[in-house]
């Protein structure tokens, strides 16, 4: 029991959504404990998830070199805080700081 606690404690560090490690649990056996490469099995189904993640914030830091003390306050064209230059269109200024909201959330999907 011990063991899927620490599982469940790796995940969420990694970022992991509790389904997504419930279904890696859902992996291991039930009633006994699990052999060394059923762990490795239900941790390799993370695998792309990870990938996903470290090719995510390779992007964001090639993004956040070339714009750190680039003064341009209005955020009009953040490609970190506004992607796609979506806020232009609402006006001047720092739209979503001024209480603008980006399509994503007002879709909910933040």
């Amino acid at each position: 029991m011990l063991r899927r606690v620490a599982f469940i404690r790796a995940g969420r560090q990694l970022g992991l959504e509790l389904s997504e490690i419930q279904a890696s649990l859902a992996l291991l056996p039930e009633g006994r404990a699990p052999t060394r490469a059923e762990w490795s099995r239900a941790a390799r189904s993370w695998q792309a998830r990870i990938d996903a993640k470290i090719a995510d914030l390779q992007r964001m830091s090639k993004k956040l070199t070339s714009c750190i003390g680039c003064g341009c306050l209005s955020l009009r064209r953040c490609s970190l805080y506004n992607p796609a230059d979506e806020a232009a269109q609402l006006g001047s200024g720092a739209r979503w700081l001024l209480g603008d909201e980006s399509s994503a959330e007002a879709s909910g999907a933040t």
